[in-house]
């Protein structure tokens, strides 16, 4: 007899609430030896057309179970040549090879290749006994292996790539409040730090906080903060000159705000001051010390100035209170490496550390939810 065919329609409606959004689908199935129907009533009007299921069953698990041992046998091996190049490498591997010591497999983290390998099979968990005892002995016999290997990784990312590698904030600002304390004491130790002079492990990880501090928390906010505003260039360069501010309520005006120069209702005046410095060494200028600069503002560019010159100055305000811990300090006749231990254990141990963290964080989080300017 004729092979019946099936005409179904399917009524696809989107999400975007659109009227002529209504498709026909139509369904189309191919040509296949084995007529299997989706439907009940199918298979009651044909009860003559069957397959062999079962044996198409039996050779499909054979073909899975030799897949999965297949597979297990190639992590097993790539597993073990990317510890030997570990180890044969003495720190001296390129990069390209780092992520076979870094990334240990786990049901989670399967490699593309991997992934796209299973995805043609799927095998139901009666069938799964076996491949589930070999593939937790392999886990089990390689967890010591994948736990040395986790170490160097992180060892090598951090040597090769410095910038990429992961650590806590608050380990970074602990080694920057370390180089301050040291650079109050020896005043070129910063300048030298920066010109490569210093090649010790701890001075490089120093400079990478520096430059993590600037380039990840403070100078991106900075360049947000002022590309939503409408201040004037002038203006910026005024806060960035001088590391001390007042912000004052006065009587409102209707003039001109000397920050946008646009004309708003002012009643709130500026005042700047302080020494110019450098922003990498931090050393002050005597240049025209008690200079002052008083401007007339709106209530938007008084409350900006404050949140952007909180974080513009940071740096230099965490700096100079490091120097004055070791001015109190009256201890004389002590290697600098020991005052600064021992200056950097009180400071932690009395708060003082995360105080000045926790307001670093205020100030960012002050900078990420300024609104911008209408």
């Amino acid at each position: 007899g004729k092979r019946k065919r099936l005409n179904t329609a399917v009524l696809y409606d989107s999400d975007d609430e659109s009227e002529d959004s209504d498709i026909v689908v139509r369904k189309v199935f191919a040509k296949r030896h084995c007529i299997m129907d989706e439907d009940e009533s199918s298979e009651e009007q044909q009860p003559d057309k069957t397959c062999p299921t079962e044996n198409v069953s039996t050779n499909r698990k054979q073909k899975v179970f030799a897949k999965l041992k297949e597979l297990a046998k190639q992590r097993a091996t790539r597993r073990s040549c990317s510890s030997e190049n570990c180890e044969d490498s003495n720190g001296e591997a390129e990069i390209e090879e780092e992520p076979l010591c870094h990334f240990p497999l786990t049901p989670t983290e399967v490699s593309e290749t991997d992934s796209d390998s299973m995805k043609d099979f799927i095998v139901e968990e009666e069938d799964d006994d076996d491949d589930d005892d070999n593939t937790e002995h392999i886990k089990s016999k390689n967890q010591p292996q994948q736990k040395k290997l986790n170490t160097s990784n992180s060892e090598l990312l951090a040597y090769y790539v410095p910038h990429l590698s992961r650590c806590d904030h608050y380990v970074h600002f602990k080694r920057i409040v370390k180089a301050f304390l040291i650079n109050a004491i020896d005043d070129t130790f910063l300048s030298s730090l920066y010109d490569g002079t210093r090649k010790k492990k701890y001075a490089k990880d120093m400079l990478l906080s520096l430059h993590y501090l600037d380039d990840r928390f403070i100078q991106p906010r900075l360049e947000n903060l002022i590309s939503r505003s409408r201040w004037k260039e002038r203006y910026k360069e005024r806060v960035d000159c001088y590391p001390d501010v007042r912000i004052v309520l006065k009587n409102p005006e209707n003039v001109s705000c000397q920050a946008c120069e646009l004309t708003r209702y002012c009643k709130f005046n500026v005042l700047l001051s302080g020494r110019l410095y450098n922003s990498r060494t931090l050393e002050a200028d005597d240049f025209m010390p008690d200079d002052k600069q008083v401007l007339k503002v709106g209530v938007v560019c008084a409350d900006r100035t404050r949140v952007y010159h909180n974080l513009r100055h940071f740096k230099y305000k965490l700096y100079v209170d490091c120097s004055s811990v070791t001015e109190l300090d009256g201890v004389e006749d002590e290697p600098v490496k020991d005052t600064v231990e021992r200056l950097f254990s009180q400071l932690e141990d009395n708060g003082w550390i995360e105080k000045r963290y926790n307001d670093l964080e205020d100030y960012m989080n002050d900078a990420d939810s300024f609104q911008e300017e209408k």
